[in-house]
């Protein structure tokens, strides 16, 4: 925490808005960019100020958010928003938990995701430079419709009224510097302020801007710390806002990878959560989406045409075209194109996964290579080792799925299928074709496969009159005649 903003005494989320607008079985907050909820990411930003307490208020779809609560942020007391009665009401609701509390009381909301903790703490720093009794966050829009406006004293210096656009006379509406929704209040001026709230308004709430007029009036002063980066007091209220933050959020990331030594071909087709991390000297090519705990180290290309989630790349990888999850690349190794890495695939250094191979609870060695058109399930392929076109690990017996294993510098040929539970020594050779159901020793050759056999006669007895018995008697007659 940075020395010259201490913690606050309480910070208040208000997360209880029912996000109509979504069209959604899933709360609004719950919906994600880059990779995290939205209401993690102001768990974040509140949590960079050191709050003694952290007050969350749900109300709609609560269940959801409850549990949510409890995987991301077990430590935030939740308070309940019984009827949706206007922000200050919410925010009473909150207070509830903070009744001992006081000090600075920072108010913001649940659906800002690009709202940055270094915000609030500016915020913050700018309430104990004036001595405040509310400090507001806001910013000036070209098109203010919608928000609040920002009503100042004839000399621009405090704030006189937050208008709401309902209540906004003409002159007004035509301000643009509108209200962003995110405070710190003085905490005795905060439980008073509330206290005198009506919904003596065009929408009948409690409005908690109402808050500003009641302090004003009393003589204490409030000012507003303008915000110069727009997109952080831009909420989501629908899916077409989610995606345009959604979109700024991974341009973000990206420039701040970019600044960091990735080379990223095409931004505008390359996605990363904000919880992958990139070492220096990874390019990230075209069609490129890294999500999750996903980490690409030094030197490693990804794409073009590549997702993986949560994926440890290892240096001087490379991977094409390619599906993974929950898998382990080792260094210098490559996969792809066209490869699909299912959990638990471990790739060994140098090691190679090729076109059309299928992968799942694979160990597969440094240097082994599995180069086409394969499915590797429950499968331990040595260092070395080298598997055939077209192998087939048969893993699942319809009840039971078993593990094989294939020893080190030992070659399986090609359109094989190792029929599980079965252990291929080191050194060891499959002739091309076979089912193998019984283990292999060290330097054996397998062969599981009938002898050939050819049926003369057998298309003019069963298939006269065809076109094939027609190829057939011309190619045992001689070249016919022209």
């Amino acid at each position: 925490m940075d020395d010259q903003v201490p913690g606050v005494a309480g910070v208040v989320v208000l997360a209880a808005g029912a996000g109509t607008r979504m069209k959604s079985r899933t709360s609004k907050l719950l919906h994600q960019i880059a990779g995290r909820s939205l209401l993690s990411y102001a768990i974040h930003a509140a949590e960079f100020l050191d709050p003694e307490r952290l007050v969350v208020v749900v109300g709609h779809e609560r269940e959801q958010i409850e549990a949510h609560l409890a995987d991301i942020a077990p430590q935030v007391t939740v308070a309940v928003q019984e009827q949706q009665n206007g922000t200050g009401d919410a925010v009473r609701a909150g207070l509830e938990h903070l009744a001992d509390v006081e000090g600075e009381i920072v108010v913001t909301y649940g659906d800002v995701p690009l709202l940055t903790g270094e915000t609030l703490a500016a915020l913050v720093a700018a309430h104990r430079t004036h001595s405040d009794a509310v400090t507001v966050l806001s910013t000036v829009l070209d098109d203010p419709s919608g928000y609040g406006r920002i009503v100042r004293d004839a000399d621009g210096g405090q704030v006189a009224a937050i208008v709401e656009q309902k209540d906004a006379t003409p002159q007004q509406a035509a301000i643009t510097e509108i209200n962003a929704g995110i405070y710190v209040f003085d905490a005795a001026t905060l439980r008073a302020g509330l206290a005198s709230l009506t919904s003596n308004n065009a929408q009948g709430e409690l409005y908690l801007t109402d808050v500003i007029t009641f302090a004003r009036e009393r003589g204490r002063d409030v000012h507003a710390m303008i915000l110069e980066d727009r997109w952080q007091a831009e909420g989501v209220n629908d899916r077409i806002q989610l995606s345009r933050l959604g979109r700024e959020q991974n341009r973000r990331l990206l420039e701040k990878w970019m600044r960091a030594g990735v080379t990223i071909l095409d931004p505008e087709t390359t996605w990363v959560h904000d919880t992958v991390d990139l070492a220096p000297d990874v390019t990230l090519l075209p069609g490129t989406h890294l999500e999750g705990a996903t980490s690409v180290a030094t030197g490693a290309t990804i794409g073009p045409d590549t997702t993986l989630i949560d994926v440890e790349v290892r240096e001087d990888a490379t991977i094409v075209r390619t599906h993974g999850s929950l898998a382990i690349i080792g260094a210098g190794a490559s996969v792809g194109p066209f490869a699909y890495l299912r959990p638990g695939t471990e790739l060994g250094d140098r090691g190679k996964i090729g076109t059309f191979v299928e992968t799942k609870n694979a160990m597969i060695g440094e240097g082994a290579k599995v180069p086409h058109l394969t499915y590797a399930g429950d499968v331990e392929i040595g260092p070395d080792a080298n598997i055939g076109a077209g192998t087939i690990f048969a893993n699942y017996d319809g009840v039971t799925k078993s593990r094989s294993v294939v020893g080190k510098a030992s070659f399986v040929g090609s359109n094989s299928v190792i029929m599980a539970p079965v252990e291929i020594a080191d050194g060891a050779y499959v002739g091309a074709g076979s089912a193998i159901t019984d283990p292999v020793g060290p330097g054996e050759l397998a062969v599981a496969r009938a002898r050939q056999r050819n049926i003369a006669g057998w298309v003019a007895a069963r298939r006269a009159g065809t076109k094939t018995f027609t190829a057939a008697r011309e190619a045992s007659e001689g070249t016919p005649e022209q």
